[in-house]
């Protein structure tokens, strides 16, 4: 986030990351990205990601951590951050959750927030 407020020449206080969910898997990148990082091998509890729609939809019976295509965390100025049809999602070290808590990513969501919220939902680092 620093370097690119500094590249842009931006204050790093007006800055925000935002996470795009590509469709691809790690082994399908060549290079870097052009603006942020990729991420990968991270995991969902309480719901899966559907790659054909881009949005957070119900499990699937017996698929407990269910793998994230790879992300690209960006930085973005926040008046450029669109939160409409979001799920704030937290993500943690692991699935004992509470004292793990690293960061929340924004997902694209049809239904309500707050069905991913009542669900449980949370991204993992390892399972």
């Amino acid at each position: 986030m620093q370097s690119t407020a500094r590249r842009h020449e931006l204050p790093l206080d007006k800055m925000c990351l935002q996470c795009d969910v590509t469709k691809k898997n790690k082994e399908e990148f060549t290079s870097a990205p052009r603006d942020g990082a990729y991420v990968h091998g991270i995991f969902m509890e309480g719901a899966r990601w559907d790659v054909q729609t881009g949005i957070i939809v119900d499990s699937r019976p017996k698929e407990l951590y269910p793998a994230m295509p790879v992300i690209n965390v960006r930085a973005i100025t926040q008046d450029k951050q669109d939160l409409r049809n979001m799920y704030e999602c937290p993500v943690y070290k692991t699935r004992t959750r509470g004292p793990t808590y690293v960061w929340t990513f924004n997902l694209k969501t049809k239904d309500k927030p707050a069905k991913w919220t009542l669900a449980g939902v949370a991204l993992l680092l390892q399972t």
